[in-house]
């Protein structure tokens, strides 16, 4: 049987796949369109194409709605969406696909110490040695020259992206348990249309009719489903850890540059590869088990009945996923569990 645990990691990795192909095929549109602009046509594609999806779906999914009390978090994750996709075209400029592929996995650490810093969550022993390799090969990357320690300009652009992207996954957080097509299409629609106008500024229009769709549809997979999953996957995962699972997306990056784009593989390249995946891996696979409590809280979210957290009772029989303000008692027990938004629980021990 499919624990929902599983479920949700194997929606992070979707998430990481559909994010994966976005950089080396973002390098070939970069041939066509200006990147402002680019980076607008990424987010309308998504956000177009969660408002397709959420017209199929119809009415019979029960989501809880986003509410005025979520509103300052949803300004930040639009203003946050507007300037990394921007960040990360102006550095496809000028670096490999494959260099900011990997670079993008500093997302991790981002986020982990955002979470860690303003959100509480935990960091385990694992974690910190994951963010620490994580770390030194985003180093490597960005270094352009040892010798006199300079530092590529398309990788700081990269990082400055990540930055962003990393506040932004924790903005998305406290999101998780709202409906994740509404969040998407927020997302996708709002920031699009943000950067949309920042192209116009700046002038950074392009008219390749063909290259502008496929830039829609690269941003419907690459950003509109990817987040759909992504989101999904935090509401049992919690920020840190959904973002170690989609760490796997660099990687498929840098497969897919080496094929489309023959960029050529230098030993630095290989050495940061493999400092990378132990460092995701450490990251991907971390545990936490112990005796926790949980807190009196009243909230609505979709949810059902079989997990260890939702023991109201209903007036009529309910069985299955649905949506209603409900309350949960305090309550004290061991379970393998993640920073979602039903543990965050101190840990003083």
């Amino acid at each position: 049987m499919v624990t929902k645990r599983v479920f949700a990691i194997f929606q992070a990795i979707m998430a990481a796949v559909c994010y994966g192909i976005s950089i080396p095929l973002s390098k070939i549109l970069l041939n066509k369109i200006e990147p402002l602009f680019l980076a607008s046509l990424l987010y309308i594609g998504a956000g177009i194409g969660m408002l397709i999806v959420n017209f199929l779906r119809g009415k019979n999914i029960s989501e809880a709605k986003i509410t005025k009390k979520e509103l300052p978090y949803t300004v930040a994750m639009v203003l946050l969406d507007i300037a990394a996709p921007i960040f990360l075209m102006v550095g496809l400029l000028t670096t490999t696909s494959s260099n900011a592929s990997l670079i993008n996995n500093f997302e991790i650490v981002t986020t982990t110490l955002i979470a860690l810093i303003f959100f509480k969550e935990v960091v385990g022993r694992r974690m910190w040695i994951a963010i620490i390799l994580i770390t030194i090969s985003t180093i490597i990357l960005s270094v352009k020259d040892f010798s006199s320690l300079s530092f590529s300009v398309g990788s700081i652009f990269v990082l400055i992206a990540c930055l962003c992207w990393g506040i932004e996954n924790n903005c998305t957080r406290m999101l998780s348990l709202k409906d994740p097509l509404q969040i998407v299409i927020i997302k996708g629609l709002g920031s699009g249309f943000g950067a949309l106008m920042v192209a116009l500024i700046f002038s950074e229009l392009s008219y390749n009719i063909l290259y502008i769709l496929l830039a829609l549809l690269l941003g419907f997979v690459s950003y509109g489903l990817s987040i759909f999953f992504y989101i999904y996957a935090q509401r049992e995962l919690g920020a840190s850890r959904t973002s170690a699972y989609y760490a796997f997306a660099p990687f498929i990056g840098v497969g897919l540059s080496f094929l489309l784009l023959r960029e050529s593989i230098t030993p630095s390249f290989l050495v940061a590869l493999l400092i990378m995946l132990i460092g995701t891996y450490l990251a991907a696979f971390e545990k936490h088990n112990h005796k926790h409590k949980h807190s009196y809280m009243e909230h609505d979210h979709r949810h059902n009945h079989s997990d260890e957290h939702h023991h109201h009772l209903h007036n009529i029989n309910i069985d299955g996923e649905h949506t209603h303000m409900h309350i949960h008692e305090n309550i004290e027990h061991t379970h393998n569990h993640t920073p979602d938004l039903h543990h965050t629980h101190d840990h003083k021990e």
